[in-house]
């Protein structure tokens, strides 16, 4: 689906779009995302902070610290509470979208699952993805599966 994408919160009161391509999307399986996102895994849209555009409304700040002593930095929406994106303090040129607030999710299949030995039992991880137990050691795998996603 081509560019822009719009998203927002579950109130309406805070509306981005996005004005360029994903780097990559995938499931994180770890426990700290399932406890997160009160499910069985995250779904994260990696984007330049460059490319999300606020439309509407005043998203409002949030911090964690997990339970590996990561922090995690990122934008909610004060009246509904629904998460936004993550702005990783390492990466400070990409922001982590929630892909769940974008308008249209149809598009969306992850094309890698980290962390599956944290899966839940009764979660398939598909075979014709590239999957991870843990961390994988280079995040640009993801990245680049992503953007050979086309030609499979």
């Amino acid at each position: 689906m081509p560019v822009p994408y719009d998203g927002g919160c579950l109130c309406g009161l805070v509306r981005y779009r996005l004005t360029n391509e994903p780097l990559t999307l995938y499931a994180c399986h770890c426990t700290d995302c399932q406890r997160e996102t009160g499910s069985a895994f995250g779904l994260w849209m990696i984007v330049y902070k460059s490319a999300i555009d606020l439309v509407q409304g005043d998203p409002r700040a949030y911090a964690v610290k997990f339970s590996d002593g990561r922090q995690g930095h990122g934008k909610f929406c004060g009246e509904c509470g629904t998460r936004l994106w993550g702005e990783p303090p390492k990466f400070p040129q990409v922001v982590v979208i929630q892909p769940g607030t974008l308008d249209d999710t149809t598009w969306l299949p992850p094309i890698g699952h980290i962390w599956t030995r944290s899966a839940q039992p009764w979660v398939t991880i598909p075979k014709d993805t590239v999957n991870f137990e843990g961390q994988p050691d280079n995040p640009m795998v993801l990245i680049n599966a992503w953007r050979d996603r086309s030609t499979r």
